[in-house]
């Protein structure tokens, strides 16, 4: 390892921050300037946007024979996204989820994280698993724009949506180069071409670097992007949602990343299977217990959305500390540490069988209140 390694890391992640900044600032302003309803722009147009890291960094490293930092991105940065970018959130104020996302865009992320497992199972993801993964990414964006207009039908606009989160007031600049709607558009359009283009740089520089410290400790490709890697492209989930969660809008960040973790999964890993040689090899340790982790996050969501349609901070910092265990697992495994046995066994028959009955029992008491206010009403 050398410090043009340290360098190319901290450098890559520097500028996908600063990428997902500029796309999310400009395609977010370009739905709108279309005339797209809040709903669409934040769960399809904001979600795509802070993919594109993800996106970036796999199609990358699947080009350049990293197979293993091109599915554990994914796979890492979902698992990020929901135990560390949204514990993180909610911790900084409870976050409150539309009944929506319970009944419809939760189960597609489920959906679609069991699809990935599915496909996996044999290995590998092929390219026609690709394409099948982009067809339905398409039918669920179709069916989000059909459920958006009969919403606007019937004068019901949801809430949900993306504002100029790192600025409440634009500044004299900004005001005059979105003075009339063909400057909005081409600033718009500059701050997408910007943004893209910082994220391949850094997403270059980060698989560059973060290979070249894999190798030097002698760490797998996966555990790197599961981790490092997975942090990395988080970022730019993480900022906007804890800025939408600090000004107010709780909404926006719980939809935000789960429209993200479909984008992950459909585009990101559809993509990545068709651009690749022969599609992504999936090593049998993400196949044995990362993709199941991916997955019994996506499952652990909907009950603690469900119990209240709300992220408490107790639940965020639940999540949190249920995504540093899985990191130092990943770690101790990684360096065959002594300690690995009895922190396994610790999590595997005390942890995590108290966190699963302390949510059933949530999830029962929540079931059992909303009955007793319906047979309230009834009476």
């Amino acid at each position: 390892m050398s410090i043009l390694s340290i360098l190319l890391l901290l450098g890559g992640f520097v500028l996908l921050v600063a990428g997902g900044e500029a796309l999310v600032r400009g395609a977010g302003s370009l739905g709108r300037t279309a005339g797209l309803s809040s709903l669409i722009v934040g769960l399809t147009v904001v979600s795509f946007a802070t993919s594109s890291p993800e996106l970036a960094v796999s199609t990358g490293a699947a080009l350049t024979g990293s197979p293993g930092l091109a599915i554990g991105n994914v796979v890492g940065s979902n698992i990020a996204n929901i135990l560390f970018v949204l514990g993180l959130t909610a911790v900084f104020g409870a976050l409150t989820v539309r009944l929506q996302l319970i009944r419809a865009d939760i189960p597609v992320m489920i959906v679609f994280s069991v699809l990935l497992v599915v496909l996996a199972l044999d290995g590998g993801i092929a390219t026609w698993e690709g394409v099948l993964l982009l067809v339905l990414l398409g039918v669920y964006l179709v069916a989000l724009v059909i459920y958006a207009r009969r919403q606007r039908s019937k004068g019901r606009v949801p809430a949900l949506g993306v504002e100029e989160e790192w600025s409440e007031e634009p500044g004299p600049l900004m005001k005059a180069l979105r003075a009339t709607t063909l400057r909005s558009v081409l600033t718009d359009l500059v701050l997408v071409a910007v943004g893209v283009a910082l994220l391949v740089v850094g997403a270059q520089m980060l698989v560059s670097g973060a290979t070249d410290i894999a190798e030097a400790f002698g760490v797998s490709d996966l555990v790197i992007g599961l981790t490092v890697v997975a942090i990395g492209t988080s970022l730019p989930e993480l900022a906007t949602s804890i800025i939408a969660a600090l000004r107010g809008e709780r909404e926006m960040a719980v939809g935000n990343l789960v429209g993200s973790n479909i984008f992950n999964i459909g585009a990101v890993v559809g993509v990545t299977a068709l651009v690749a040689p022969s599609g992504i090899d999936v090593e049998a340790a993400a196949i044995h217990f990362d993709m199941p982790v991916m997955l019994a996050t996506a499952l652990v969501l909907l009950p603690l959305a469900f119990t209240g349609q709300a992220i408490s901070r107790w639940e965020g910092a639940l999540l949190v500390a249920l995504y540093a265990s899985y990191v130092a697992y990943l770690v101790m495994a990684a360096s065959h540490h002594a300690v690995l046995g009895p922190f396994s066994a610790a999590m595997v028959w005390f942890v995590l069988p108290v966190t699963a009955l302390w949510i059933i029992a949530l999830v029962g008491y929540e079931v059992g209140l909303r009955h007793g206010r319906c047979q309230a009403g009834i009476d």
